[in-house]
């Protein structure tokens, strides 16, 4: 892990002390140098499964894949927001990428977190930068109050869990990842047990976020600029997922009687969102509710604890993370053109930009499932844990899929084809930046289509 995480820290002294007008270069090609050298952890998490430099820090096959995604995102935020920042004075951009590799330092830490405590710690870190970036260059005068939703929701789901931890180590007396499978848990049928759960479920059902619990989840993804809705959407979502897969490792399950309610609101909010998708005008704001539609699928799929239910629930959540990242940078590209978010205003754009539609046709197949790409066999894998769960599960979650492939078309058709505004005839081209940008989300992507065994080799 220090083979990524003193070559992050080195870009601190690179983004300060790089000549203007090769920061931008400077920054990309090392954090580019950082993603090629954090893959070797796919490897290594595969081989031996926990793989730690100490008692604090190490990765297994749950963590691993994560902070590959991760590492990957930093140079590919960065490519995507250095169109928007050019008017910004240069210390304005250096400020704006240290938060970024800031940000990327904290979710590092966290996925190889090695006790839970520790984890909290890192996982409530990740707050600072992102309000900073969705406060300080959002978009619209309403990122105050997107800032405000974003960090009051993410508090007050936290605080029962840092209680819920504190009892738990007072409990049996450690924290460690790799030990706590092998601790039982007294009185497993109390109350109080069933009450423990939820105050450690809440926090991380607020971050994916659960449905119900939502609300921050548009507010912040439409305010923020175009990196701060691509971490959020690729990444930090991602974190909720992740501590619940953690907090399911005890070896003293979740009692069925709480299982029930959280969900129906997963299987509710899946076809909830996605109906809510159908009637959004707001081209980011249909992304982002299609991102709690998702990952009320990836919080079905880890309350089933069974394997199948975990691996498709990590698969998905990798899958996810590149497909709605490249979707909100596409968002970002006719946003930079047309100076709006108006589906129905930055209609026919396929006479534009031939290129760019391919893109957006390809981003959303990958998004309604279409095989043989990974979305679509982590949706089949947690479909099917679901289904042996209860045969009901069938009709929410297919109906659900169905919606999905809908609100994708929906989108498609909607932005790409039509005719042409009057007020769009006249836009730049594309630059080889953007078209490079949505090619590194992509990639990942079509190498787990060719080599299914780093998919496979990812069970928990």
């Amino acid at each position: 892990m220090l083979k990524v995480l003193v070559p992050t820290l080195m870009l601190f002294p690179t983004i300060w002390l790089a000549p203007a007008k090769w920061l931008w270069t400077t920054t990309v090609v090392h954090s580019f140098c950082i993603a090629l050298v954090s893959l070797s952890w796919l490897n290594w998490a595969m081989d031996t499964g926990w793989s730690n430099i100490s008692s604090f820090m190490g990765t297994d096959p749950l963590s691993a894949p994560l902070l590959v995604l991760t590492c990957w995102l930093l140079p590919l935020m960065i490519l995507a927001s250095q169109n928007h920042m050019y008017p910004e004075p240069i210390s304005q951009q250096r400020l704006y990428i240290s938060l970024l590799v800031l940000l990327q330092t904290f979710l590092v830490l966290a996925f190889g977190a090695m006790e839970l405590i520790k984890f909290y710690i890192l996982f409530e870190s990740t707050l600072i930068p992102t309000l900073m970036i969705i406060t300080r260059w959002g978009t619209q005068n309403e990122r105050l109050n997107a800032g405000t939703y974003f960090l009051f929701y993410t508090l007050t789901g936290s605080l029962p869990l840092l209680v819920g931890l504190l009892l738990l180590q007072r409990s049996v007396g450690t924290l460690s990842m790799p030990l706590i499978p092998n601790v039982l848990l007294e009185s497993a049928d109390s109350w109080a047990y069933s009450i423990w759960w939820i105050a450690c479920l809440v926090a991380f059902l607020v971050k994916m976020p659960l449905y119900g619990v939502h609300l921050w989840l548009p507010k912040a993804h439409v305010e923020a600029p175009v990196a701060g809705s691509m971490v959020l959407a690729a990444v930090l979502l991602k974190l909720g997922g992740y501590g619940m897969m953690r907090m399911m490792a005890l070896p003293s399950p979740l009692p069925k009687e709480l299982i029930y309610p959280f969900m129906a609101l997963a299987l509710w909010g899946i076809i909830m969102t996605g109906l809510m998708c159908l009637r959004q005008t707001d081209l980011k704001s249909l992304i982002a509710y299609s991102s709690v539609g998702h990952m009320g699928l990836v919080a079905g799929g880890i309350l089933v604890q069974t394997p199948w239910g975990f691996t498709g629930a990590l698969i998905l959540m990798v899958a996810h993370g590149l497909t709605s990242s490249a979707l909100f940078c596409l968002a970002n590209t006719s946003y930079e053109r047309t100076h709006s978010r108006t589906m129905i205003l930055i209609r026919g754009m396929q006479v534009l930009f031939p290129l760019a539609t391919v893109w957006w046709f390809m981003a959303n197949l990958a998004n309604l499932g279409m095989p043989p790409l990974p979305n679509l066999i982590g949706e089949l894998k947690i479909i099917t844990a679901l289904f042996g769960w209860s045969y009901w599960t069938i009709a929410l979650t297919g109906l659900g899929t169905l919606i999905a492939a809908t609100y994708s078309l929906y989108l498609f058709v909607t932005s790409q084809r039509g005719q042409v505004p009057s007020h769009t005839t006249n836009l730049p081209p594309s630059h080889t930046r953007e078209h490079l940008l949505i090619t590194l989300h992509l990639i990942p992507m079509l190498l787990l289509v060719l080599k299914p065994e780093l998919i496979w080799g990812w069970c928990y």
